[in-house]
């Protein structure tokens, strides 16, 4: 059902084996499949963007803020051209709304000209200050206590998983191959060759580029006996709020950023939602993001303090994820650990933007002297953008199974087949958004449980509305 290679291939060698399948990994086999080199990608999880992808701002960063001179800036900015470039080939969306960065005291309004000429040493050169009245104009759902801003232009939103899909599907259909229950336990290099240990066999590749985010440095030490960084987990709490509160704002509204965060963030969503978010809290589990009450009441009373308007909006849903911070704020990429090896690691939360652009600096680090491709295949990937015409306009689509968020049968049913068929149903969730609405699953489980019946690695069970 996946087409993914089964076990005893180790006499198989790709050129390339990319571990882990979040947005970096998706855009990394990307890369180097149109580079024209074989490539094979290993991930833990029953399904790809299973770790730190999975929960995200969706805003395509400028890179205005980033630290001026950093890898990570020349990544973002790399990442968000090319997106931009391929996008309507792929058909993922952009909504080209803007940022509004806001200072709300004395002391924060006196940080604005240092960050606008952040902004201007980084080639972003649009930036518009303006005060109260120009903001109120603007964005008259802000509160008044608002005391200054400036305007970034090119920030912009989109889909929180299908660039990733995008990506990784643009490689599968030119060739590559996706190994999911693959997590990698070891390794050694012989005669130019990996042999990857991994659970679901063994798996051989002249070039392992690691991308497996918060267990970056857990693969460094299996693959080279040491790691030149230390993962420390950050997570971020997110409140989503019902469709009608994506009225109150039309800009990206974003704080003075602080040395560790770019701080809570309110802005709309492709689906139509309004979002609250993230926290930055450190945390030594890499695998669980546990949602704490106190925590959400207080992301909540942030946002009615932007927008008071929605005090008097309903929460549709609240949502945890990880961040791969290290002990370092720049992005971690390396290429001499080990021969044929490359680690990409430290990718934080930015790396949704920045994908495309890291992709092509492990190309260069990699230098190999495959073709690329002459004519490649480019997928297009399913409208699930409010801002596009999607599916249950359409004739012939089996019928509405999700209400909240119209998805139709036709929609789950491509997403359960092909080179890239959902294996969870958080999976099945991130590839059509069912479940991510106002009723959370509550009315359409029962169907989703007798369509995904024998056909998901990891079953679904009738009332499962995790947020996963």
């Amino acid at each position: 059902m996946h087409q993914e290679p089964g076990r005893g291939e180790a006499d198989v060698v790709h050129d390339v084996a990319v571990v882990g399948a979040g947005v970096v990994g998706c855009a990394l086999a990307r890369q180097f499949t149109l580079d024209g080199a074989s490539v094979v990608v290993l991930e833990k999880a029953a399904d790809v963007l299973d770790g730190a992808s999975k929960a995200n701002s969706a805003i395509l960063h400028t890179g205005f803020d980033a630290p001026t001179g950093s890898l990570e800036l020349a990544c973002i900015q790399e990442g968000h051209r090319l997106y931009l470039e391929i996008r309507e080939s792929l058909n993922l969306p952009v909504i080209r709304c803007g940022a509004l960065v806001l200072a709300w005291t004395d002391a924060e309004a006196e940080t604005l000209p240092i960050l606008m000429a952040q902004g201007a040493a980084n080639g972003v050169d649009d930036l518009e200050p303006l005060d109260r009245a120009r903001l109120l104009a603007l964005e008259p759902n802000l509160s008044p206590a608002v005391r200054a801003g400036f305007r970034v232009p090119g920030e912009a939103l989109i889909d929180p998983w299908s660039a990733a899909h995008g990506y990784l599907l643009q490689a599968l259909v030119n060739g590559a191959r996706l190994k999911r229950n693959a997590e990698v336990l070891g390794g050694r290099r012989q005669d130019g060759v990996w042999r990857l240990e991994t659970r679901a066999g063994v798996v051989s590749a002249r070039l392992v580029i690691n991308a497996a985010g918060l267990h970056g440095d857990t693969v460094d030490r299996r693959l080279t006996g040491e790691s030149w960084f230390t993962i420390r987990p950050r997570k971020g709490q997110f409140v989503v709020y019902d469709k009608t509160a994506a009225a109150l704002a039309d800009h990206i509204l974003l704080p003075v950023p602080t040395k560790v965060t770019k701080g809570i963030v309110v802005c709309r969503t492709a689906y139509g939602n309004l979002l609250v978010g993230p926290t930055a809290e450190e945390q030594e589990d890499r695998d669980h993001a546990l949602l704490d009450r106190d925590t959400l009441q207080a992301l909540v009373s942030r946002a009615e303090a932007i927008l008071p308007a929605l005090a008097h909006e309903e929460v549709t849903a609240v949502y945890a994820g990880l961040r791969p911070a290290t002990e370092e704020k720049d992005y971690r990429i390396r290429a001499d650990l080990a021969p044929g090896y490359i680690c990409v690691g430290g990718i934080r939360s930015t790396g949704l933007s920045a994908a495309l652009g890291i992709a092509a600096q492990v190309a260069g680090l990699a230098g190999l002297s495959s073709a690329p491709l002459a004519d490649p295949v480019w997928p297009r990937m399913p409208a699930l953008s409010d801002e596009n015409a999607r599916d249950w306009g359409q004739p012939g689509n089996g019928g509405i199974v999700c209400h909240c968020e119209r998805v139709t049968r036709r929609e789950i049913e491509a997403a359960l087949e092909g080179p890239m068929a959902a294996g969870s149903m958080g999976g099945l969730k991130r590839r059509t958004r069912v479940t991510m609405g106002r009723c959370q699953g509550f009315y359409c489980s029962a169907d989703l449980a007798r369509i995904t019946a024998g056909r998901l690695t990891e079953p679904m069970l009738v009332g499962d509305r995790r947020d996963d």
